[in-house]
């Protein structure tokens, strides 16, 4: 079944834009994921004590909020409603990471300029949720 409208310029720009900024998730993901040693031991104390401290299941919600705002981006390009479902689960995964890494953790301390990368990670994924729920009800995904 295709939608029964046609998308907007807008909504593909928008739609185009956060592609790349999952894209650019993904890439940070990859990157803490696969730390060498070497690039470890150049970061500074607390983040080494950080990112040698983090728990399985942070890690695992950084990949499934990245890789489901990632396939979210995807269904939209597709005009896809599943793209609501992934972006849902990239929210709370994202959440679960920030709660995680503001109140939880001991390691870095999480104020002023480092908070206001995760508070635009957050932002951008409530967005993202209300966009493709938007674009549902505007006829746009099927």
């Amino acid at each position: 079944m295709t939608s029964s409208k046609k998308p907007t310029t807008v909504f593909w720009i928008i739609s185009v834009l956060a592609l790349f900024w999952n894209i650019m998730g993904v890439v940070a993901y990859l990157g803490q994921a696969y730390m060498t040693d070497e690039v470890l031991t150049m970061l500074p104390e607390a983040d080494q004590a950080y990112h040698n401290g983090v728990p399985a299941w942070v890690t695992a919600a950084f990949a499934l909020a990245v890789f489901s705002g990632l396939l979210g981006c995807v269904g939209l390009l597709m005009k896809k409603k599943f793209a609501t479902t992934l972006f849902m689960l990239s929210l709370i995964t994202v959440i679960i990471q920030f709660i995680y890494n503001a109140f939880i953790q001991n390691f870095v301390e999480v104020t002023g300029s480092k908070l206001m990368m995760p508070i635009a990670i957050i932002v951008i994924a409530i967005f993202l949720v209300w966009f493709s729920k938007d674009a549902t009800k505007k006829g746009y995904l099927s």
